[in-house]
């Protein structure tokens, strides 16, 4: 769980950046690619991370601006792009200016369950990780570079003089 205001917007930035890191190589090509059969596609998955940002956090009390749930896929990963970094700053800004430290022990009615504050920034955070996970297998499938997020990539290994990893 979320305890400080510090310790959100600290955690924030680090894995808005790595989700910025993979939505950055997709492309308007690779977004709208069905690589499973009655699965998500690249841009479906980035779309829904975009998405939720505000329609979780709309239950808390905050309203961060974002893509509504009923918007379709946009036709552009540029448009994804923007559309997340619009969230994922308001986001940002609005725990910072309207929560403080003792705001995050207060329970709000989310999906049937009572969270506190702090637990649903860190289910937020949590649920773009899990989803970032499913974005790097797709864009293997699509042929797309993944980027580093904890560490190198089977690319980037050269990177930094190593060999790569056997396979």
């Amino acid at each position: 769980m979320i305890t400080s205001i510090d310790q959100f917007t600290t955690i924030w930035q680090k894995e808005s950046d790595n989700t910025r890191k993979i939505l950055n190589e997709l492309t308007d090509e690779s977004i709208k690619k069905e690589l499973v059969k009655n699965h998500r596609s690249p841009g479906r998955i980035a779309w829904h991370i975009a998405q939720t940002i505000p329609e979780m956090l709309g239950k808390t009390g905050l309203n961060p601006e974002g893509p509504k749930e009923s918007e379709p896929v946009p036709d552009t990963a540029e448009e994804i792009r923007r559309a997340y970094d619009i969230a994922a700053l308001s986001l940002k800004k609005q725990v910072s200016e309207k929560w403080s430290d003792e705001s995050l022990q207060v329970e709000d009615d989310l999906y049937g369950e009572k969270w506190k504050r702090g637990m649903t920034l860190r289910i937020l955070i949590d649920h773009e990780i899990h989803h970032r996970g499913q974005m790097t297998v797709l864009m293997r499938l699509a042929g797309l570079k993944v980027p580093g997020l904890y560490g190198p990539s089977k690319e980037e290994w050269s990177q930094f003089g190593l060999k790569e990893p056997e396979i």
